[in-house]
Formats: structure tokens, C-alpha cells, sequence
């Protein structure tokens, strides 16, 4: 049976990193992998759209959240969280494990936070450090307003810490421009590889509050990174396959152009969302992004259910989490993936709900999505 993988993380991968991968493996101390990582080093600003370097870690994207957190903060420190979803509900988790008392702004399940409420919660008491925010909630298939946040945090004296883990490579998000002060990252999305790279990016601001942060680090530690980094190095043992793996996929990325990567994924949403729709189905996130689109499960049909029946025609989507299991699927649409891939999970939904009862009329939804993607 052909596989195809259409959830959101891990996502498929092109032939072409899967070929730089399986060479024989370098010495990560040796100048054919220095010279190797000066390049990544180079095309990761490029990605990030940011002047100072990107660290990178052998780890998951929540590797780079905690290394966020501890890198920045000190106990009793208070934080705004925005909690919109799983991820958000992360970053919180994680701050509360290192005594970071956090004051969250909580926002439903499919919503999108209003940039109001922040600046409420910014107000709200002094000596506020920092901002944790979500850009795409992969949860939910929401994504938040990060230049809005951002035009708001700048005006006082907190950090915004954003996780970019579903939207870096998906949807612009100009670091520098905007004004986020850390933007962390994980490999396994739209940067087509395996798990286990995160990235964590500083600007200067953010920089400027490592040297004061008094919770413990070791592995995660920024400062040690860069001074590691600029010799085209990393602290400790870099996953050098996963390197050689990530220098092909961002000559892809580049090779293809930011603003056509985005057009493409915001096109490949456009077509799913109408896809859906079509069908009679209802959309989850009240402002969905291009990385994954989460959709209802329809009345008296289990979301589980419907997972199932993709997976036995060799597709993997993803459920809903926490309160969310079983209400919703969840269709992913980034990294290396096209048009056709679309059409084919729209078919699957098609024949899934046909086969647990719902009235479907099959064509529908790839017709709604055709029309989409030959525009």
C-alpha cells in the first residue's frame, strides 16, 4: 500500500534530503562539516529573516521553547502567556516548571487571541518580562496575530517569545521587521526533515536579558551556543545527518523563494478549506492558517473514527488533542507537499465518511478544491 503523511508533524520528505542523509556521515569538528554549517548558518537568517544567528540544538521544537524560557527569565519572574490551544498551553507548563508565575490570557480552543487582552495583561502589573505566544496552533489550526502582538510588546519593556514551529517556511513571519525578540523552531514541519532539530533565534533586546537570567541551564544553554557557533561549531554533538539533511532542504526553500513558498501553502489551504466546505463540513479555527486545517467532526460521528478510516488507505491525518479528541481531524498542507496531495486527502475524506454513514456525494469536495488550485 502507498503512504502518504498528511499530519501535522512529522511531514513527508523530498527524495533529495533523504539522499543527502543516507551518505556516509562526517566529523562534526572536521572542516568539511564546518564549512557545511557555515552555509546553513547563512541560509537559516535567510529563513528566519533575521540578522542575528539562529542556535540549533539535537532536540524536539520544545527544546528551543525551554531553552527560551530559561535562558531569559528568573524564578518568580512574571510572564503573559497567551493559551489558545496545546502549544500555548506549553509554554505556560513550562514556565510554571521553572517557577515562572505566569499571568495567562486564555483564549477558546479554535479563536484567536485579541491582541486587546495582551495588552491588558501587560498593563495589568509591573515588571512584566516577557510574552509567550503561539504563531500557528497546531492543536486547532488557528494562527494569531504576531504583528500585532509584537507592535504591542514593543512599547514595554517584556521580550515576545513566539513559537514558530508549524509557521516558519508556511506563513511570513519577518522577525527582524516585526519586532519578535525570540522565534523558536522545531525540523519535523515545513522544514522537511526528521524530528530532532530545534532552532531558537535572539534579537539584540533578548540578548541583552541572557546575562541576567538565574534558572538553571546546561544543554540549553544560548550563550555557550554562540560563542560555539561563530567558529561554525555547535557546544556539543550536533545531529550531523539531520545537518547534512537541513542544508538540502533550505537550498529547496530558497531555491523556490519565500513569497512563493508562502503563496503555495496559502493556495494548498485555500483549496482544503474549500475542500471541506463543500462537503458540509465546518471549520474549526475561526482564523485558520496555512499549515493545517482542522475541520468539525460531523454530529454523531467519532473524529477517531475518521483518522481510522484514512489510515486504512494508508493516509495519516491527525485527531483532536485533549478536549478536542474525537471532535476534530486535523489535514496537514506544508513542507513537501503539492496540490495533488490535496486532492487525495479530500478523496479519502470523501470515501471515509461515505463508509461511516454520512451523506456524502462523492466529488465534491475535490471539485471545490480544484477549482482553488487551477486558479
Amino acid at each position: 500500500m502507498k503512504r502518504y503523511l498528511l499530519a501535522p508533524g512529522p511531514t513527508p520528505i523530498p527524495p533529495e534530503v533523504l539522499q543527502a542523509m543516507a551518505q556516509p556521515i562526517i566529523h562534526h569538528r572536521a572542516p568539511e562539516y564546518e564549512a557545511l554549517f557555515a552555509e546553513v548558518r547563512r541560509d537559516l537568517r535567510q529563513l528566519f529573516q533575521c540578522q542575528n544567528e539562529v542556535l540549533m540544538f539535537a532536540a524536539s521544537g520544545t527544546g528551543a521553547m525551554e531553552g527560551a524560557v530559561v535562558n531569559t527569565l528568573s524564578p518568580g519572574d512574571p510572564v503573559v502567556v497567551v493559551r489558545g490551544g496545546k502549544f500555548g498551553e506549553r509554554w505556560a507548563e513550562i514556565c510554571e516548571a521553572y517557577g515562572v508565575r505566569v499571568l495567562p490570557v486564555d483564549v477558546p480552543y479554535g479563536k484567536s487571541v485579541d491582541p486587546a487582552a495582551v495588552s491588558a495583561a501587560l498593563q495589568s502589573q509591573p515588571g512584566i518580562q516577557a510574552v509567550f505566544a503561539t504563531h500557528s496552533e497546531t492543536s486547532t489550526g488557528a494562527v494569531h496575530d504576531i504583528q500585532a502582538l509584537a507592535a504591542i510588546v514593543r512599547e514595554t519593556p517584556a521580550l515576545l517569545v513566539v513559537d514558530a514551529i508549524t509557521s516558519l517556511g508556511v506563513m511570513d513571519l519577518p522577525m527582524d521587521a516585526w519586532g519578535v525578540d525570540i522565534l523558536v523552531a522545531g525540523s519535523q514541519k515545513a522544514l522537511m526533515l526528521p524530528p530532532g532539530l530545534a532552532f531558537a533565534a535572539l534579537s539584540d533586546r533578548a540578548w541583552a536579558a541572557v546575562p541576567g537570567a538565574r534558572l538553571p541551564k546546561y544543554y540549553f544553554n544560548f550563550a555557550a551556543e554562540r560563542k560555539a557557533i561563530e567558529k561554525n561549531q555547535s557546544a556539543y554533538t550536533p545531529a550531523v545527518s539531520l545537518v547534512v539533511g537541513l542544508q538540502e532542504s533550505l537550498r529547496l526553500i530558497l531555491a523556490e523563494g519565500l513569497p512563493n513558498v508562502f503563496a503555495r501553502h496559502d493556495r494548498l489551504a485555500r483549496a482544503t478549506r474549500a475542500g471541506v466546505q463543500a462537503l458540509g463540513l465546518t471549520l474549526f479555527a475561526e482564523h485558520p492558517g496555512a499549515a493545517c486545517t482542522a475541520v468539525k467532526a460531523p454530529a454523531g460521528i467519532d473524529g477517531g473514527a475518521i483518522v481510522k478510516g484514512f489510515r486504512k488507505r494508508g493516509i495519516t491525518i491527525a485527531g483532536g488533542q485533549g478536549s478536542m479528541k474525537g471532535k476534530i481531524i486535523r489535514i496537514a498542507h506544508m513542507g513537501y507537499v503539492d496540490g495533488f496531495d490535496v486532492l487525495t486527502a479530500l478523496g479519502a475524506l470523501e470515501l471515509t465518511l461515505a463508509d461511516l454513514g454520512y451523506p456524502v456525494k462523492l466529488g465534491e469536495g475535490v471539485r471545490a478544491a480544484q477549482q482553488i488550485l487551477q486558479k
